[in-house]
């Protein structure tokens, strides 16, 4: 990163801040909302209806931008709420524009991140809309995998995984006892294993292949 990036993004920097798992970063309706790095942690974005039903748009991992489209939307139409423990950076969302004016290539850096998630968002609505049980869940657990490991988060061939079912239900449109089902049911391939908070996949390519789920070649992720 250029020194001059650098100082830019220091300079709109407010503090670095630590939130416990549980806690809402964004809540539904809120108003002036600060734009966030996520250093390290999950957490997720989220929609509900009236009668408390629950649509998980997105999960958030370590380098995401979390509260753009409230910049540019006015007062948050989403909630986002913290999987795990989490460090994040917190700016001045006043500043977004200095920093797209100051330094071109970080305007880019920051569309670059917003198209990323949309490329999410986008590929969870396909899965909400055409994969069958089997391959929306599948295709969760290959997404957010390589996701891991394209940013360096796997050991030992596995990933953090906090999820539990209820989650995976809300982000698939499924029931908890069908998406309990349907776990077991793709354990029966034996392709993966969830253990201790853990996710291990002996064959992505083979599991990505029962979720319908191809992508291309990640590129580097750019962190602010």
């Amino acid at each position: 990163m250029l020194p001059d990036t650098l100082e830019t993004i220091q300079s709109a920097r407010r503090r670095a801040t630590g939130l416990s798992a549980g806690s809402m970063l964004i809540f539904e309706g809120q108003r002036n909302s600060q734009l966030f790095t996520l250093y390290s942690g999950w957490a997720f974005r989220f929609k509900t209806l009236p009668d408390g039903r629950r649509q998980i748009l997105n999960f958030l991992l370590p380098g995401d931008l979390v509260g753009l489209q409230h910049e540019f939307g006015g007062d948050a139409d989403y909630g986002v709420e913290l999987l795990t423990d989490c460090a994040l950076c917190v700016f001045d969302n006043k500043m977004l524009f200095s920093m797209y004016s100051a330094d071109p290539r970080l305007g880019y850096d920051i569309t670059w991140l917003a198209a990323n998630q949309e490329s999410h968002v986008d590929q969870n609505l396909l899965t909400a809309g055409q994969r069958t049980a089997l391959e929306r869940v599948a295709s969760l657990l290959v997404q957010l995998y390589r996701r891991m490991e394209h940013i360096g988060e796997m050991q030992a061939g596995s990933i953090v995984f906090p999820l539990t079912q209820q989650h995976m239900a809300d982000a698939l449109g499924l029931s908890l006892v069908h998406t309990n089902k349907t776990l077991k049911r793709l354990g029966q391939f034996n392709l993966h294993k969830i253990k201790e908070g853990r996710l291990y996949i002996k064959d992505v390519s083979e599991l990505a292949k029962v979720a319908q789920y191809f992508e291309k070649p990640p590129t580097k992720l750019p962190l602010l």
